[in-house]
C-alpha cells in the first residue's frame, strides 16, 4: 500500500509539473508575440489601425460630405429657387456688365412690377419689344415721354455710354434676383431639357448619395471597431 501511495503521489507531482511548464510556455509565447507585434496585449494576426489608414478614411468621408453639400446647393440655387420664385434664368454673354457680371455668369431674374423698379436696379429687357433677344443692364435714370409714359435709361457697368433707346414697360422681363459666376454655360446646357423634370431627379440623386454615404460610414466604423 505504501508503494502505491508513493507512486500516485509521484504521478500527481509530475502532472502538476507538466501543467506548470505548459503555463509558463504559453505565457512566454504571449509575451513574445506581444513584443514581436510591437504593441503589448495584441496577438499575432490582429489588424493594426495605422495613422495613415485613419487619415485616408477621414479624407474620404470629408470629400463625400463636401460633394453632397455642393450638389445640394447647386440644385437649390440653379433649379429649385428659380422654379419656386417664378424667375427666369439667363447667361451673360458679353463684357458690358463686367467685371462683376462677366461672361458665363448665371443670372436669376424675377418679375417685378414696373412701378417698383428704381435707379440702380439691374433689369433684363428685350432689346426690341416682342423679340426674344434680351440684355441685362442697370437703370441709371427714370424719365417720362411726352405722353406721360414712364421709361428707363440703362447702361452697362462696363460701358462708357448710356444705351441709346429708352426702355418701356412692355420690354422688361424682370429684376436681377441673384447671380452665380462661371456656371452659366453649364446651366445653358442643362436648360436644353425641362428643368421641372430635373428637380425630382436631382432630389432622388441627392437622397441616394446621402444614403450611400451614411451606410458606407457605418460599415467602416463597424469594421474599425471589430479590428480594435
Amino acid at each position: 500500500m505504501s508503494k502505491t501511495k508513493r507512486t500516485d503521489a509521484a504521478v500527481h507531482k509530475d502532472s502538476a509539473g507538466l501543467k506548470d511548464n505548459a503555463g509558463l510556455k504559453d505565457n512566454a509565447g504571449l509575451r513574445a508575440g506581444s513584443v514581436l507585434d510591437g504593441r503589448p496585449g495584441r496577438r499575432r494576426g490582429e489588424a493594426v489601425r495605422s495613422p495613415a489608414g485613419k487619415a485616408v478614411r477621414f479624407a474620404g468621408r470629408s470629400i463625400a460630405l463636401v460633394v453632397l453639400v455642393a450638389a445640394a446647393l447647386a440644385a437649390l440655387v440653379l433649379i429649385l429657387i428659380p422654379l419656386v420664385t417664378g424667375s427666369q434664368t439667363y447667361t451673360v454673354l458679353t463684357n458690358s456688365m463686367a467685371p462683376k457680371y462677366a461672361p458665363g455668369t448665371f443670372m436669376v431674374v424675377k418679375p417685378k412690377p414696373f412701378a417698383d423698379l428704381r435707379v440702380g436696379d439691374i433689369i433684363t429687357y428685350q432689346i426690341e419689344s416682342g423679340k426674344p433677344a434680351v440684355i441685362s443692364h442697370r437703370i441709371v435714370s427714370v424719365s417720362s415721354t411726352q405722353s406721360g409714359e414712364r421709361v428707363f435709361t440703362t447702361k452697362g457697368d462696363n460701358n462708357s455710354l448710356e444705351d441709346e433707346a429708352p426702355v418701356h414697360e412692355v420690354q422688361v422681363r424682370g429684376k436681377l434676383l441673384y447671380a452665380v459666376p462661371y456656371v452659366g454655360f453649364v446651366a445653358n446646357a442643362a436648360g436644353q431639357v425641362n428643368r421641372g423634370a430635373l428637380v425630382p431627379i436631382a432630389g432622388v440623386a441627392l437622397i441616394a448619395f446621402g444614403v450611400f454615404t451614411t451606410i458606407r460610414g457605418a460599415l467602416l466604423k463597424k469594421k474599425t471597431r471589430a479590428t480594435a
